[in-house]
């Protein structure tokens, strides 16, 4: 693997406008985001999903891409947030539900 040169900025470069965010990179915030909690060890799953959900701002997105279809789980998001949850794919190998926090 080659090595690459990498430029840091101590301040976002002039032409960045902060886009949905207040971190000034620049990034845009367009598509919802999506988590996909097959690979993240099943101790800490539940864990890693309440806090990409806690950075989710009302009325906003996120997709989540599951083993299984993770009913529990919603019912916990539930419980933190109000939620509106829709099954995009219905398996077999994943599953992918898009929740929405309404408030």
């Amino acid at each position: 693997m080659a090595a690459e040169n990498v430029e840091i900025l101590t301040t976002a470069p002039a032409s960045a406008e902060p886009a949905g965010h207040t971190c000034g990179c620049g990034g845009h915030d367009e598509a919802d985001p999506v988590l996909d909690v097959r690979t993240i060890p099943h101790a800490i799953r539940h864990a890693t999903v309440f806090g990409a959900f806690e950075a989710i701002a009302p009325g906003k997105s996120l997709v989540l891409v599951a083993p299984h279809l993770p009913r529990p789980l919603l019912a916990q998001l539930a419980e933190r947030a109000p939620i509106e949850s829709e099954v995009l794919v219905d398996g077999p190998d994943a599953w992918h539900v898009k929740i929405t926090r309404t408030a």
